[in-house]
Protein backbone atom coordinates (compact mmCIF):
# COMPACT_ATOMS: atom_id res chain seq x y z
CA UNK A 1 0.00 0.00 0.00
CA UNK A 2 1.63 3.18 -1.08
CA UNK A 3 1.82 6.11 1.51
CA UNK A 4 -0.77 8.51 -0.44
CA UNK A 5 -3.32 5.82 0.11
CA UNK A 6 -2.80 5.35 3.65
CA UNK A 7 -3.07 9.01 3.28
CA UNK A 8 -6.45 8.92 2.17
CA UNK A 9 -7.58 6.61 4.92
CA UNK A 10 -7.01 8.47 7.30
CA UNK A 11 -10.21 9.01 8.37
CA UNK A 12 -13.20 8.22 10.04
CA UNK A 13 -14.23 4.49 10.88
CA UNK A 14 -13.62 4.85 14.61
CA UNK A 15 -15.74 7.57 14.78
CA UNK A 16 -20.22 6.64 15.28
CA UNK A 17 -22.45 7.09 12.77
CA UNK A 18 -24.01 10.16 13.73
CA UNK A 19 -27.10 12.20 11.90
CA UNK A 20 -26.31 15.51 12.77
CA UNK A 21 -24.80 17.83 9.94
CA UNK A 22 -22.09 18.29 12.99
CA UNK A 23 -20.35 14.87 11.92
CA UNK A 24 -17.34 15.36 11.61
CA UNK A 25 -15.04 11.80 10.40
CA UNK A 26 -11.95 13.34 11.01
CA UNK A 27 -8.31 12.18 10.41
CA UNK A 28 -6.97 9.43 12.28
CA UNK A 29 -4.59 6.56 11.80
CA UNK A 30 -5.80 3.87 9.81
CA UNK A 31 -5.08 0.30 11.79
CA UNK A 32 -2.50 -1.72 11.18
CA UNK A 33 -3.55 -4.21 8.59
CA UNK A 34 -6.08 -2.91 7.54
CA UNK A 35 -8.03 -3.49 3.68
CA UNK A 36 -7.65 -0.22 1.43
CA UNK A 37 -10.82 -0.97 -0.50
CA UNK A 38 -12.76 -1.96 2.81
CA UNK A 39 -11.66 1.30 4.20
CA UNK A 40 -12.09 2.98 1.41
CA UNK A 41 -16.05 2.05 0.44
CA UNK A 42 -16.75 2.37 4.07
CA UNK A 43 -16.79 6.26 3.79
CA UNK A 44 -19.65 5.96 1.16
CA UNK A 45 -22.00 4.98 3.99
CA UNK A 46 -21.06 7.34 6.19
CA UNK A 47 -19.58 10.89 4.52
CA UNK A 48 -19.21 10.28 0.62
CA UNK A 49 -17.51 13.43 -0.07
CA UNK A 50 -15.28 13.14 3.11
CA UNK A 51 -17.16 16.64 4.38
CA UNK A 52 -15.56 15.89 7.74
CA UNK A 53 -12.33 15.05 6.46
CA UNK A 54 -11.11 18.84 7.82
CA UNK A 55 -13.78 20.25 9.68
CA UNK A 56 -11.59 20.46 12.95
CA UNK A 57 -8.59 22.43 10.69
CA UNK A 58 -11.45 24.62 9.07
CA UNK A 59 -12.93 25.51 12.65
CA UNK A 60 -9.78 26.69 13.95
CA UNK A 61 -8.66 28.48 10.77
CA UNK A 62 -12.08 30.48 10.60
CA UNK A 63 -11.52 31.12 14.60
CA UNK A 64 -8.28 32.34 14.12
CA UNK A 65 -9.56 34.76 11.49
CA UNK A 66 -6.49 34.74 9.25
CA UNK A 67 -7.03 35.91 5.84
CA UNK A 68 -7.52 33.23 3.37
CA UNK A 69 -6.11 33.67 -0.67
CA UNK A 70 -6.32 30.65 -2.24
CA UNK A 71 -7.56 26.80 -1.01
CA UNK A 72 -5.65 24.29 -2.82
CA UNK A 73 -8.66 21.54 -3.80
CA UNK A 74 -7.80 18.27 -4.92
CA UNK A 75 -6.85 14.56 -4.40
CA UNK A 76 -3.64 13.27 -3.06
CA UNK A 77 -1.38 14.80 -5.41
CA UNK A 78 -2.77 18.12 -3.83
CA UNK A 79 -2.38 16.48 -0.26
CA UNK A 80 0.80 15.28 -0.58
CA UNK A 81 1.64 18.75 -1.44
CA UNK A 82 1.61 19.87 2.04
CA UNK A 83 3.32 16.61 3.03
CA UNK A 84 5.89 16.95 0.84
CA UNK A 85 6.72 20.16 0.89
CA UNK A 86 4.95 22.49 3.40
CA UNK A 87 6.88 25.35 3.02
CA UNK A 88 5.20 25.82 -0.13
CA UNK A 89 1.46 26.16 2.25
CA UNK A 90 2.70 30.16 3.19
CA UNK A 91 -0.19 32.44 5.06
CA UNK A 92 -3.16 32.35 2.94
CA UNK A 93 -2.82 29.18 1.43
CA UNK A 94 -4.82 26.26 2.43
CA UNK A 95 -4.56 22.77 1.38
CA UNK A 96 -7.62 20.65 1.16
CA UNK A 97 -6.54 17.38 -0.84
CA UNK A 98 -7.86 14.46 0.36
CA UNK A 99 -6.38 10.86 -1.39
CA UNK A 100 -8.10 8.87 -3.73
CA UNK A 101 -10.98 12.00 -4.29
CA UNK A 102 -12.97 11.92 -7.45
CA UNK A 103 -14.62 14.63 -8.53
CA UNK A 104 -18.21 13.51 -7.51
CA UNK A 105 -16.74 13.89 -3.71
CA UNK A 106 -15.11 17.46 -4.29
CA UNK A 107 -18.27 18.99 -5.62
CA UNK A 108 -19.75 17.84 -1.98
CA UNK A 109 -16.78 19.39 -0.59
CA UNK A 110 -16.80 22.95 -2.32
CA UNK A 111 -18.89 24.49 0.82
CA UNK A 112 -17.17 23.31 3.19
CA UNK A 113 -13.68 23.23 2.40
CA UNK A 114 -14.39 26.15 0.16
CA UNK A 115 -16.51 28.80 0.31
CA UNK A 116 -17.40 28.82 4.22
CA UNK A 117 -13.17 29.51 4.04
CA UNK A 118 -13.98 32.66 2.21
CA UNK A 119 -11.01 32.80 0.00
CA UNK A 120 -10.27 34.92 -2.73
CA UNK A 121 -9.41 31.81 -5.03
CA UNK A 122 -9.66 28.07 -5.63
CA UNK A 123 -7.16 25.89 -7.44
CA UNK A 124 -8.53 23.08 -8.64
CA UNK A 125 -6.77 19.79 -9.68
CA UNK A 126 -8.68 16.49 -10.66
CA UNK A 127 -9.82 13.93 -12.28
CA UNK A 128 -6.66 11.58 -11.67
CA UNK A 129 -9.03 8.77 -10.46
CA UNK A 130 -12.24 9.67 -12.11
CA UNK A 131 -10.12 8.07 -14.83
CA UNK A 132 -9.13 5.11 -12.38
CA UNK A 133 -12.68 4.80 -11.30
CA UNK A 134 -12.14 4.92 -7.58
CA UNK A 135 -15.93 5.67 -7.28
CA UNK A 136 -17.39 3.06 -9.61
CA UNK A 137 -16.98 4.10 -13.37
CA UNK A 138 -16.90 7.46 -14.74
CA UNK A 139 -17.83 9.38 -18.32
CA UNK A 140 -15.77 11.90 -19.58
CA UNK A 141 -18.89 13.88 -19.41
CA UNK A 142 -19.65 13.38 -15.56
CA UNK A 143 -16.11 14.42 -15.04
CA UNK A 144 -16.67 17.90 -16.94
CA UNK A 145 -19.93 18.24 -15.22
CA UNK A 146 -18.36 18.06 -12.00
CA UNK A 147 -15.72 20.43 -12.93
CA UNK A 148 -18.38 23.12 -14.21
CA UNK A 149 -20.37 22.65 -10.64
CA UNK A 150 -17.09 23.44 -8.88
CA UNK A 151 -16.02 26.33 -10.85
CA UNK A 152 -19.78 27.68 -11.19
CA UNK A 153 -19.67 27.37 -6.96
CA UNK A 154 -16.54 29.59 -6.96
CA UNK A 155 -17.44 31.88 -9.14
CA UNK A 156 -21.07 32.68 -7.86
CA UNK A 157 -19.50 33.55 -4.46
CA UNK A 158 -16.82 35.55 -5.82
CA UNK A 159 -14.09 32.99 -6.01
CA UNK A 160 -11.83 33.27 -8.50
CA UNK A 161 -11.25 29.82 -10.38
CA UNK A 162 -7.69 28.45 -10.92
CA UNK A 163 -7.82 25.33 -12.96
CA UNK A 164 -5.06 22.96 -13.79
CA UNK A 165 -4.60 19.66 -16.09
CA UNK A 166 -4.52 16.19 -14.50
CA UNK A 167 -0.81 15.42 -14.34
CA UNK A 168 0.92 13.01 -16.68
CA UNK A 169 0.62 9.42 -15.70
CA UNK A 170 1.82 6.39 -17.83
CA UNK A 171 -0.04 4.29 -15.71
CA UNK A 172 -1.74 3.84 -12.07
CA UNK A 173 -0.33 1.26 -10.02
CA UNK A 174 -3.70 0.65 -8.55
CA UNK A 175 -5.31 0.31 -11.83
CA UNK A 176 -3.20 -2.29 -13.83
CA UNK A 177 -3.89 -2.24 -17.14
CA UNK A 178 -5.92 0.51 -18.08
CA UNK A 179 -4.71 2.85 -20.54
CA UNK A 180 -4.36 6.22 -19.02
CA UNK A 181 -2.64 8.52 -21.22
CA UNK A 182 -5.33 8.69 -23.78
CA UNK A 183 -7.97 9.22 -21.34
CA UNK A 184 -5.78 12.05 -19.69
CA UNK A 185 -5.32 13.60 -22.92
CA UNK A 186 -9.04 14.18 -23.70
CA UNK A 187 -9.48 15.46 -20.36
CA UNK A 188 -7.17 17.74 -20.24
CA UNK A 189 -8.20 19.12 -23.72
CA UNK A 190 -11.60 19.78 -22.56
CA UNK A 191 -9.95 21.15 -19.26
CA UNK A 192 -7.94 23.67 -21.11
CA UNK A 193 -10.79 25.16 -23.49
CA UNK A 194 -13.05 25.09 -20.31
CA UNK A 195 -10.58 27.23 -18.43
CA UNK A 196 -10.82 29.57 -21.67
CA UNK A 197 -14.97 29.79 -21.76
CA UNK A 198 -15.12 30.34 -17.92
CA UNK A 199 -12.46 32.56 -17.63
CA UNK A 200 -10.41 30.61 -15.14
CA UNK A 201 -6.69 31.01 -14.87
CA UNK A 202 -5.02 27.84 -16.63
CA UNK A 203 -1.88 26.70 -14.58
CA UNK A 204 -0.73 24.36 -17.35
CA UNK A 205 2.07 22.08 -15.10
CA UNK A 206 2.90 19.70 -17.88
CA UNK A 207 5.40 22.22 -19.20
CA UNK A 208 7.80 20.98 -16.47
CA UNK A 209 6.17 17.08 -15.63
CA UNK A 210 5.46 15.43 -18.95
CA UNK A 211 8.24 13.85 -20.54
CA UNK A 212 6.91 14.32 -24.33
CA UNK A 213 5.24 11.07 -23.91
CA UNK A 214 2.38 11.63 -21.60
CA UNK A 215 4.44 10.23 -18.42
CA UNK A 216 5.96 12.27 -15.35
CA UNK A 217 9.53 13.04 -16.26
CA UNK A 218 12.35 10.83 -14.41
CA UNK A 219 12.27 11.37 -10.72
CA UNK A 220 9.18 13.86 -10.71
CA UNK A 221 7.00 11.03 -9.49
CA UNK A 222 7.89 7.73 -6.79
CA UNK A 223 5.13 5.88 -8.97
CA UNK A 224 4.75 7.90 -11.95
CA UNK A 225 1.95 9.26 -10.56
CA UNK A 226 2.41 11.11 -7.27
CA UNK A 227 5.22 13.90 -7.28
CA UNK A 228 8.50 13.74 -5.63
CA UNK A 229 9.72 16.23 -3.67
CA UNK A 230 11.61 17.90 -6.95
CA UNK A 231 8.42 17.17 -8.71
CA UNK A 232 6.07 19.79 -6.48
CA UNK A 233 9.40 21.99 -6.89
CA UNK A 234 9.03 22.12 -10.47
CA UNK A 235 4.96 22.53 -10.42
CA UNK A 236 6.12 25.39 -7.72
CA UNK A 237 7.84 27.16 -11.22
CA UNK A 238 4.91 27.37 -12.34
CA UNK A 239 2.42 28.54 -10.26
CA UNK A 240 4.34 30.69 -7.79
CA UNK A 241 4.71 33.50 -10.43
CA UNK A 242 0.69 33.35 -11.04
CA UNK A 243 -0.31 33.49 -7.32
CA UNK A 244 2.76 36.45 -6.48
CA UNK A 245 0.57 38.44 -9.54
CA UNK A 246 -2.69 37.76 -7.77
CA UNK A 247 -1.67 37.83 -4.12
CA UNK A 248 0.65 40.99 -3.69
CA UNK A 249 0.95 41.88 -0.20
Amino acid sequence: MTIERRRFLQGALAAPLLLSSEAAFAKQSMPAGADWTEWFHGWFERDFGMTGYYAEDNAKLLASREPVDIVFMGDSITEGWMDKRPGFFTRGRIDRGIGGQTTSQMVLRMFSDVVNLKPKAVHIMAGTNDIAGNTGPMTAKMTENNIEAMSDIARRHGIKVLLAPVPPAASFPWRPGLETRPRIAELNRWLERFAKRSGATWVDYRRVLDDGTGAMKPRLASDGVHPTEAGYDAMATVIEPILRKMFRR
